[in-house]
């Protein structure tokens, strides 16, 4: 059963860089038909779709955060992050990496909280 459990620092200073690694264990990154997803959920608000990085490498981003946002693996640690430059307090939210296969993010971390503040 694959696990994927986030790491990284719970508190940021606005206008530096969140950072967060996800490690993935019981499967592969480079496995095809799948893709690692980042997702956070802002204090009282729901689920927002932050990026993604397909089987091959390729990357892509929600519109709205796409100029803030990077999404890079290590294959050779298994491991996929998440950074995100020039935060605000309105980047406070829990954030998740979740596995996708079709349609469906099927498989989740059990989520980070990460705050912004000074």
């Amino acid at each position: 059963q694959v696990q994927l459990p986030e790491s990284g620092p719970g508190l940021v200073k606005p206008s530096q860089t969140l950072s967060l690694t996800c490690t993935v264990s019981g499967g592969s990154i480079t496995t095809s038909y799948y893709s690692w997803n980042w997702i956070r959920q802002p204090p009282g608000k729901g689920l927002e779709w932050m990026g993604v990085i397909a089987v091959d490498g390729s990357t892509y981003y929600s519109p709205s955060l796409k100029s803030r946002t990077s999404i890079s693996r290590d294959t050779s640690k298994n491991q996929f992050s998440l950074q995100l430059s020039s935060v605000t307090p309105e980047d406070t939210a829990v954030y998740y990496c979740a596995r996708r296969s079709g349609y469906a993010f099927a498989s989740w971390g059990q989520g980070t909280q990460v705050t912004v503040s000074s």
